[in-house]
């Protein structure tokens, strides 16, 4: 069997490190090629991502490894050294395994030892389903830090128009701030009065500010520019120029200086509210069942109207195309809760694969938390390491070896490494433990998901269709097919043949395979 391998570490430092701990790229080669040659494989080529996220496909040797499966019919294997080296996201997963699966090219995972069967398919499922809970996970301690600055008076974002953002140092600590910007507050300030009279446009102000030279900050790729009007009407709304801090839900006293009082923020919203600036839109809430509903015919989506005040029906948007030669006829809404009632029974799963499900969570877990471990004692002594180059940098500079501004440089430089290996470190020492209970409850909602849904409220049924379906296809008052949404395709749809309802059926041969 011919094979490629493909390695990927997510840092620079990773990539350049030769530790036997699992990260650095040596070891994934080692590991993988043993693999082949203890299987009797052949070795063909490899391609590596160094330093490369795996949030996003768009890595350049992936791509490449990818494009040459599509074209060299020879390739039997991709060997990995763990399935989460691929991608860290069901969609890119998805994806990838169904480039592979159409040229008939095995994934081989070093760490996973995936089978290739129904039940392995399923494993794979849930690793890829673990790997991408991780990757969000730690997405979301970074949000809860910021959650907790904004608490704490701080702004955890780029500092708006007329501040800056800077880092100062407390303590030995580098602690990140915001303060006025000299050259632009002046402006926004002055954008504030004015409009507070009441006897300007946002065109008359934006050309004031125009001329008076008031420009963004520009940053790499956009440079620096005169603000929108767009952007001026928000501008005006912020209520952190009052010494306010309104971020995610929070509201409370900025540590930052103020550039105009309350009752000037007050008066400015009087004055929006007249000129009609920042009215919002009402939204009507449809059927529960609108969004996920699709013609099973030309596929185009599903509208409900009400016949006589009472009857509710849907029919097919498609219909009113020019051309369209879709004949679906109206269906009762009541018809198709009744194949949803079905639908929701039929894909229950079974306590014993619920519970099997459960056990493949825990042990992966379990090798996730010795590889955290593993890359929390490479970073902690990369932050040491560090430290001391530090040192010796300043007793360097001391002993008149180096000049003052190769310091500044080789410093800046340091801190750079240090904070960033710092927050890795931090956020890999976050607490995981919900992660598992999130997991356990995807698999508790898919075995208990039809009680669950008949006894719901219309709007809790239409977060369970949004949960669990990507779109439901109606045909001759029958559901005919349907998709998953990622999350949960891994756990119903081990197989290649997720559309078909009559690929599903029952669950008793995948069952059997676990």
């Amino acid at each position: 069997m011919n094979c490629l391998i493909y390695l990927r570490v997510s840092t620079k430092e990773q990539a350049q490190t030769d530790e036997k701990e699992g990260y650095s790229i040596p070891a994934q080669r080692e590991a993988c090629l043993r693999y082949i040659r203890e299987h009797g494989w052949n070795f063909v080529d490899e391609y590596v991502d160094r330093g490369e996220s795996a949030r996003s496909s768009s890595r350049p040797q992936l791509q490449e490894m990818l494009s040459r499966i599509k074209k060299d019919p020879a390739i039997d294997a991709v060997v990995v050294h763990k399935i989460d080296r691929l991608a860290r996201n069901m969609e890119d997963h998805v994806a990838i395994r169904a480039i592979l699966r159409r040229k008939d090219v095995a994934l081989v995972s070093v760490v996973e030892n995936i089978e290739d069967s129904a039940s392995g398919r399923l494993v794979e499922g849930i690793h890829a389903l673990m790997a991408e809970f991780y990757s969000a996970n730690l997405a979301m301690e970074v949000k809860k830090g910021m959650t907790q600055k904004a608490k704490n008076g701080g702004w955890p974002c780029r500092a708006p128009l007329g501040y800056k953002n800077v880092k100062i140092r407390v303590e030995g600590r580098e602690i990140s701030k915001v303060v006025i910007d000299e050259e632009r507050a002046p402006l926004i300030k002055m954008a504030f009065e004015l409009y507070a009279k009441g006897d300007y446009s946002l065109n008359q102000l934006q050309d004031i500010l125009t001329r008076k030279g008031l420009t963004t900050l520009g940053i790499k790729g956009y440079p620096s520019r005169p603000i929108s009007k767009s952007n001026l009407a928000l501008l005006l709304q912020k209520k952190f120029y009052a010494g306010i801090v309104d971020w995610n839900n929070i509201e409370v006293k900025g540590t930052h200086e103020p550039l105009i009082s309350k009752d000037l923020y007050d008066k400015v919203q009087e004055v929006i509210k007249i000129h009609d600036q920042a009215g919002e839109r009402k939204r009507k809430h449809p059927h529960y069942l609108r969004g996920t509903i699709y013609c099973g015919e030309c596929g185009a989506r599903m509208s409900s109207l009400t016949a006589k005040g009472q009857y509710l029906y849907f029919y097919c948007l498609g219909q009113k195309r020019s051309g369209s030669k879709c004949k679906q006829k109206y269906i009762l809404a009541s018809d198709i809760e009744k194949g949803l009632d079905k639908l929701y029974k039929k894909i229950e799963l079974p306590k014993a694969w619920a519970e099997e499900l459960k056990e493949l969570v825990s042990k992966e877990l379990a090798q996730k938390e010795i590889g955290i471990i593993k890359e929390k004692e490479f970073l902690t002594k990369r932050i040491a390491k560090l430290n001391r180059e530090r040192e010796r940098l300043l007793e360097a500079y001391l002993a008149e070896a180096i000049t003052v501004d190769l310091l500044k440089k080789k410093q800046e430089t340091l801190n750079r490494d240090i904070a960033d290996s710092e927050v890795r470190l931090e956020s890999l020492s976050c607490k995981n433990d919900s992660l598992e209970e999130k997991v356990n409850l995807i698999v508790q909602m898919a075995s208990n998901c039809h009680m669950a849904y008949k006894k719901a409220s219309p709007k809790v049924k239409r977060m369970f269709n949004q949960a669990f379906f990507k779109r439901i296809y109606i045909e001759n008052k029958k559901i005919n097919r349907y998709e998953f949404v990622d999350l949960f395709d891994a756990v119903y749809s081990p197989g290649s043949n997720k559309n078909n309802l009559v690929g599903v059926t029952g669950f008793e041969p995948v069952t059997s395979a676990v």
